[in-house]
């Protein structure tokens, strides 16, 4: 059956019966014209994200339920980042007449339970008939009486941190792109990142300073942190080390494991700085050190060991 012949309302029939959870937010779910969250801190964060079918993903790739985790990660991690909880989300499908539903179906799957890892659920959206196959998300999160974890905090002296995986969602793409599908463990983690969500929150309550998921990549969200501190952030590529699965498809593939780990994206890790007392876990690895504006005659914004990064693309940029 498709989502043509399934007809709108009951494509949105069989997707809403597939969400189910239930979380103390939501005091009204889907079924009405719009939901109804709680907001205990009286503030709500909001972020929001699109995934297009061809740029972001592709169905040979990836299985719907993949997808379902990826898009509602993009967004999750975002209000992560802010320190917050996330609480619930809003999904728009735009879809191919001709689309099995249940591609859609399984989509569902993946978007709740993705969700469900952070105590959040999809509350609500809206379908349209499209050429392109397209899912926009919107997450919304609580911060708990907490102030939000901003990018523009950075202070020279800071230590910078980096919590989750890195360079393995980017190693996954690249090994797809070249037609392979092995090793698992990396295309995998294209297909399905897995965010530290909980450390958000945790960043917060320590004191960070600033915070972003690492969604475009490491150098280039740093970079959004540096510009908006006014600050310079030096990374130290020997602060990372590259798993051997990493190691041996970089070698197989003939690239440097290091463009993953500093220019890749899709893993949604969360970067932070935090003043250089903070006592971190752990689940934090520290990987560089926020400077004065200017302090290395290389350049500004961000350097590693010092020096402007030459191994290639920062990061993502959907315009180029």
């Amino acid at each position: 059956m498709t989502v043509s012949t399934a007809g709108e309302f009951g494509l949105i029939s069989r997707v809403t019966a597939r969400l189910g959870a239930e979380s103390p937010y939501v005091l009204l779910g889907p079924g009405d014209d719009a939901a109804l969250v709680a907001a205990p801190d009286s503030r709500v964060v909001a972020s929001t994200d699109v995934l297009v079918e061809g740029r972001h993903f592709r169905r040979d790739w990836s299985s719907a339920r993949d997808v379902g985790h990826r898009a509602a990660a993009a967004n999750l991690a975002d209000i992560a980042a802010m320190g917050a909880r996330p609480t619930a989300l809003l999904v728009a499908l735009c879809a191919p007449p001709d689309l099995q539903i249940s591609w859609a179906e399984e989509l569902a799957d993946g978007l709740a339970a993705e969700a469900g890892k952070t105590g959040a659920v999809v509350v609500g959206g809206d379908t349209s008939a499209s050429p392109t196959l397209t899912i926009a998300v919107t997450a919304l999160g609580d911060l708990g009486g907490q102030p939000p974890v901003l990018r523009s905090g950075a202070q020279p002296g800071d230590i910078v941190a980096v919590a989750g995986r890195i360079g393995y969602a980017a190693a996954g793409y690249t090994i797809l792109s070249r037609g392979f599908r092995a090793p698992k463990l990396l295309v995998e983690a294209f297909r399905r990142p897995e965010v530290p969500y909980h450390l958000g929150p945790v960043a917060a309550q320590l004191g960070a300073t600033s915070m972003i998921d690492v969604s475009d990549g490491l150098l280039a969200d740093l970079g959004h942190i540096a510009a908006a501190s006014g600050v310079g952030i030096d990374v130290r590529r020997e602060a990372f080390t590259a798993p051997e699965q990493m190691r041996a498809a970089a070698t197989a593939l003939g690239v440097d494991p290091y463009g993953w780990i500093l220019g890749g994206g899709d893993d949604h890790a969360l970067a932070a700085t935090f003043p250089s007392d903070t006592r971190l876990s752990s689940d934090w690895l520290v990987v560089g050190s926020v400077v004065e504006a200017g302090s290395f005659t290389e350049g500004d914004g961000v350097t590693v060991d010092g020096r402007l990064y030459t191994g290639g693309a920062p990061g993502w940029d959907h315009f180029r």
